[in-house]
């Protein structure tokens, strides 16, 4: 019988609640500890979850438990303190919510700390586990489309909910190619002060070393998609080539062309669905070294620093290169250059987030 590994959750939230209960539906997994600052919270999830060690403090709780993965689905603001917790308590991995942080200067912390650590961390990008995204994998990685030319994502949601994930699902579709440069431009500040602060919509290219350009909208400014109801679902990742085109809707299914004719299927967003394999693949890397979880730092970092030189553009103007030099506060820098000029919607439905 395999080792079971001890899990340590920090915040009860949806996604708190989300991974500890997939976790505890493992039979790889233990959820030895849970911690929520709101102490109702806490003590619901304790009852709900059968767990005997709580607490509002994430490092008692995480020396007490002594946990193999320390994960922690708290508010953006906190990344780097609760990944040295992760580390100081002895976990071999951490797996985190995204974005990795809120600016470059707490995302090289993250990525510092880590570096040296030897422990394997994990960034929740789990719609790719959704059987749409990844029948849109399948098809690109067959050859289907010839040459990719352009890699692109849209989503309704603001930047600190929605960008990464765009730019995780594009690096996939392309192969993860290295990304040289961006250039983006924003507009609305709504959104900046938000508990994930973002403009009301940035929009803008990705030069990768292939040769392949992507290209990006999110937010206030995005195009619909009208086959998807849900707002937060209106989010359109593809791939186009020389023969053809594949792309999925979160929240409605996929479908293609090729030079062998048309295709689609079903599909929609589903925590049941994609958050099993997303664990699963956990307990996978810590079982074998040469497992690596597909939604695993280095790569998610590389995202990461893609959304950072989007806001580093659309706050001085001009292209950004990558890999990025110098800590920087990326949201205070939007703070100072984007106008006063209220954002224009691209569809109705999004006046509710962004005001008629």
């Amino acid at each position: 019988m395999a080792n079971k590994y001890k899990v340590v959750v920090v915040g009860m939230g949806k996604r708190g609640m989300h991974h500890a209960t997939a976790f505890q539906a493992n039979p790889r997994f233990e959820v030895a500890g849970i911690c929520e600052i709101d102490q109702k919270r806490l003590d619901d999830a304790a009852a709900k979850l059968g767990v005997g060690i709580k607490g509002t403090d994430a490092a008692e709780v995480a020396r007490a438990a002594k946990p193999d993965v320390f994960c922690f689905c708290t508010l953006p603001n906190i990344r780097a303190s609760m990944v040295r917790i992760g580390i100081e308590c002895g976990a071999k991995l951490i797996a985190m919510e995204k974005p990795i942080a809120l600016t470059s200067a707490e995302g090289f912390q993250v990525r510092d700390l880590l570096a040296g650590s030897g422990v394997k961390t994990v960034v929740s990008h789990q719609h790719r586990y959704g059987a749409h995204y990844q029948k849109v994998g399948e098809i690109v990685a067959s050859g289907a489309l010839g040459r990719i030319q352009t890699v692109y994502g849209t989503a309704t949601g603001w930047m600190m909910h929605m960008l990464s994930h765009l730019v995780d699902y594009l690096r996939w579709f392309n192969n993860d190619a290295e990304a040289e440069w961006v250039m983006a431009q924003a507009a609305g500040r709504g959104k900046l002060t938000d508990i994930h602060p973002s403009p009301d919509y940035i929009a803008g290219f990705i030069h990768f070393a292939n040769g392949v350009h992507g290209v990006i909208e999110c937010g206030a400014g995005a195009p619909d998609v009208p086959e998807v109801d849900y707002w937060w679902r209106k989010c359109r990742i593809g791939a186009k080539g020389v023969e053809g085109f594949a792309e999925v809707l979160t929240g409605g299914g996929w479908r293609a062309v090729t030079k062998n004719g048309m295709s689609s299927g079903g599909g929609s967003m589903n925590y049941d669905l994609d958050m099993p394999p997303y664990i699963q693949g956990m307990a996978d890397w810590l079982d074998d070294e040469k497992k690596v979880h597909p939604c695993n730092f280095t790569s998610a970092y590389k995202g990461f620093e893609v959304m950072m030189a989007f806001c580093r553009s659309a706050a001085q103007g001009g292209q950004v290169a990558l890999p990025l030099s110098g800590a920087a506060d990326e949201i205070e820098m939007l703070r100072r250059s984007v106008p006063e000029r209220k954002v224009i919607l691209a569809i109705p439905s999004s006046a509710k987030e962004y005001g008629g």
